[in-house]
């Protein structure tokens, strides 16, 4: 969505989506709910998929088909995997496992846990791999990794990491996935259902600090990482946790989930000095 459509159109490039919706839905103007307010203002073309055919055919295979029809009108399309989670886009957040170990060095904060939220799996094996790199070449204890999962399974995740870490080795990894993170599933009724109580708590933590989650990603994560805090006391005292919000703030503004939202937020009233 944004991750692709804004980014390109800073750098002068036209963006192609392809999203998934229901078969109802598919020949209907989808609106701007959500990430559909940043994608279509930049300009990018949407297409729309049901879900049964994104079932059948696959995200792989829709990215090539429209990137086959592009190419036959002139274009030269770079298909992007959802998520961003191929060997390249893995590569950012390795290197942002070493800036964070930086930063943390110069504030000399000792950190033990890094935290996230994952949909795709890139940000969690690059995050994982380059915390292990950058810890043994310092010759320390890399912190441990957990990424909550918002959408399939556990074993998937380990699984599909695996493939991205094998995939940056040019063969098969020396590091193994089931080592190098711990997967929790955090996708409670579905990928993109919140509930009333993870609604809460992203409300609570925007009261309590000023940051805002967004309730299908970093919202669903923090949930789960709090309920764990809650569930195993002794496995979190006294450690150093980071947490990274992955962004996605765009999904809070969604009709259904704004409709959760307001019975939870502060009312509103009219001005004090000229109520009745």
């Amino acid at each position: 969505g944004p991750a692709a459509g804004g980014p390109s159109r800073y750098v002068g490039l036209d963006s192609h989506l392809v999203l998934r919706t229901s078969v109802a839905d598919v020949d209907k103007d989808p609106g701007l709910s959500g990430n559909l307010l940043v994608e279509r203002a930049v300009g990018a073309a949407v297409e729309l998929v049901s879900r049964s055919e994104y079932q059948e055919h696959g995200s792989v295979a829709l990215g090539e088909m429209a990137a086959k029809r592009l190419a036959a009108a002139g274009r030269k399309p770079y298909v992007v995997p959802v998520g961003g989670s191929n060997a390249l886009g893995t590569w950012g957040y390795l290197l942002a496992a070493g800036e964070l170990r930086e930063q943390a060095a110069a504030e000399g904060i000792e950190v033990t846990d890094v935290v996230l939220a994952t949909g795709s799996g890139g940000t969690a094996a690059g995050l994982a791999l380059g915390a292990r790199l950058a810890a043994e070449s310092a010759g320390e204890q890399a912190p441990a990794i957990t990424a909550y999962a918002v959408c399939d399974t556990e074993e998937y995740f380990y699984d599909f990491c695996q493939g991205l870490l094998d995939e940056l080795a040019g063969a098969e990894a020396g590091y193994k996935s089931r080592e190098l993170m711990a997967v929790r599933d955090a996708k409670g009724k579905g990928y993109a259902v919140a509930t009333d109580e993870e609604l809460e708590t992203v409300r609570a933590v925007a009261a309590a600090t000023g940051v805002l989650l967004d309730p299908v990603y970093s919202g669903k994560a923090l949930h789960g990482m709090l309920a764990d805090m809650r569930a195993d006391p002794d496995r979190w005292r006294g450690r150093k946790v980071v947490f990274l919000h992955t962004g996605g703030l765009f999904g809070m503004m969604d009709d259904s989930k704004l409709g959760q939202l307001l019975p939870l937020v502060g009312g509103v009233s009219r001005f004090a000095d000229f109520a009745k």
